[in-house]
């Protein structure tokens, strides 16, 4: 009975934390410093990370230790690559990214930095890999976000050797066409996806 319990006590803990998490972001936008989200916190709100096509978005903080991840996804501390343009989040499988396997090739995620900057990510692709392949958390060339996760998603014990990651690249407007040519080729695309929802 305890254990159903705590299984049903880990979800709610989430979903009520990003309440207050919630209030700490809009309190550390509108003071340009960071506000924990309740006193004894030993983390705060660094980000928030929008799946445009799910239409959700999360409370990132800062760290990925399990106090943190308790809460919500949990922004790596690179101690090894301090100017790593490579943005590595973590979180649990069962909470905050269980919906990371729905995140599809060519879908964009939102970045929203605690200076109120705001930048589009593509994913450019999803992979599982194993714990001791740390390639995906070494520096990138170009600004990228790096998602990981447990795997399977219905692993019945957590823990596992496996991680699935989702990666995304700084989607950035090509300003070399004319205005012209990129509505034109927005409207290809339009009309691309169009066609193969009908399929």
């Amino acid at each position: 009975m305890l254990v159903i319990a705590q299984g049903f006590w880990i979800p709610i803990k989430a979903i009520a934390a990003q309440a207050f998490l919630n209030y700490a972001w809009v309190e550390t936008l509108e003071r340009g410093a960071p506000q924990k989200p309740w006193p004894w916190a030993d983390t705060w709100p660094v980000a928030r990370l929008t799946f445009d096509a799910l239409g959700e978005s999360l409370i990132v903080l800062e760290g990925a230790n399990g106090a943190a991840l308790a809460f919500g996804p949990g922004r790596m501390i690179n101690s090894v690559y301090p100017n790593n343009p490579n943005t590595v989040i973590a979180g649990h499988r069962d909470t905050h990214f269980a919906d990371l396997k729905a995140v599809k090739v060519g879908q964009l995620l939102t970045y929203q930095a605690s200076d109120g900057s705001v930048q589009s990510f593509e994913v450019i692709d999803t992979r599982i890999v194993h714990e001791t392949q740390t390639g995906v958390l070494e520096p990138t060339t170009e600004p990228t976000l790096t998602l990981i996760t447990c795997y399977p998603f219905d692993a019945i014990a957590p823990g596992g050797p496996l991680r699935y990651v989702v990666r995304a690249q700084l989607d950035v407007p090509d300003y070399s066409l004319s205005s012209s040519a990129r509505l034109a080729r927005v409207f290809k695309e339009a009309l691309e996806m169009s066609s193969r929802a009908q399929f």
